[in-house]
């Protein structure tokens, strides 16, 4: 059963049966699984909205600013099948949550259904201006419309992992104490999974323009970058391969080329950091003069042998090279 099946299923239940009936015998323990936590929070949902619905105008909703989803970069093309299907139906199948705001300019605040008000807007303003948003009223705190709005929106594909960071970094500082493992376990999530995704919001934006879209910047890229991030030199490095990176993107979106994807832009900005600098290079000869090999030292002192087919016996090959390890000073002297 698909995400939006799930929640309107669990809607459903909230207003047609409001509270369980208890039974005598107890129900066996549910096994604690990733569904099992993910029907959990579907049903705390359904608990949470109890109301009728009702139909509304987009332009009487300001948009919450604690979901996760990016209202601007919002755009026909991204929402195109969704705007198919709402003007197929006439409507919103799934009712958005809005709460009241008696003080605000507008009367109602969206707290779920982003895309939904943006594809009615969208209507609204291109010769649909009949279609109205169903949404369903709730009196909602901010941290319980941020739990719902992470419900609905935990699985989109089409939210990017730093939009969801910046998300929960704002959340667990204005709602959980700054604790994370609180806010794990309230939204009943690992608190690994929940790091990760805060942690890539410490990627400074030098870096992050390196990628053609957010939506390429995967919360597991953190762990690499992170750490050469606190090194001066290795920062230096990353953000001048971002800096040209970004230029490349750029020249490529003005003549409609394929982007570089994330994955690349990646395996660039590190080779940038761990590429070796300057290497000196010289000949192995043999005790006759001819060549027999090629050493290079780079600037950790790190010995490359290469060494070319010969008549030369073992022990006149390890003389060609015992003077090259002595000069190099790469083991300790030794003591008498």
């Amino acid at each position: 059963m698909s995400r939006r099946s799930l929640i309107s299923e669990a809607l459903a239940s909230a207003l047609n049966d409001p509270a369980p009936v208890p039974t005598e015998q107890a129900p066996a323990a549910p096994r604690t699984n990733f569904t099992n936590k993910r029907l959990e929070a579907f049903g705390e949902a359904a608990r949470i909205v109890k109301r009728p619905t009702i139909r509304l105008k987009p332009a009487e909703c300001s948009v919450w600013p604690g979901n996760a989803r990016d209202y601007s970069l919002l755009d026909e093309h991204r929402l195109r099948s969704l705007i198919d299907s709402i003007l197929a139906e006439g409507s919103n199948r799934v009712p958005a949550v809005v709460r009241r705001t008696p003080n605000a300019e507008l009367p109602y605040e969206l707290v779920t259904g982003t895309r939904r008000h943006w594809a009615i807007a969208w209507l609204n303003a291109n010769h649909y201006p009949d279609i109205e948003l169903i949404a369903i009223i709730e009196d909602l705190d901010d941290e319980a419309a941020f739990r719902l709005a992470d419900i609905e929106n935990r699985e989109r594909e089409d939210i990017s992992d730093l939009e969801r960071g910046m998300n929960y970094k704002a959340a667990v500082d204005n709602f959980y104490g700054g604790v994370q493992l609180r806010m794990a376990e309230r939204l009943k999530i690992s608190k690994s999974q929940l790091s990760r995704y805060i942690a890539l919001t410490e990627i400074p934006p030098s870096l992050v323009s390196a990628f053609h879209s957010p939506m390429d910047l995967q919360a597991k890229y953190a762990e690499k970058l992170l750490p050469l991030l606190r090194d001066p030199s290795a920062r230096t490095k990353l953000e001048a391969a971002a800096e040209q990176i970004a230029s490349e993107q750029s020249f490529r979106r003005s003549g409609d080329e394929q982007p570089i994807g994330g994955p690349e832009v990646m395996a660039r900005l590190l080779k940038a950091v761990v590429a070796k600098g300057r290497t000196q290079k010289a000949m192995i000869a043999s005790p006759s003069g001819n060549e027999i090999g090629r050493v290079e030292k780079d600037q950790q002192k790190i010995l490359t042998l290469s060494l070319s087919p010969c008549d030369l016996s073992v022990d006149d090959i390890l003389a060609a090279l015992r003077p090259i390890i002595e000069q190099a000073k790469i083991c300790a002297a030794r003591r008498r």
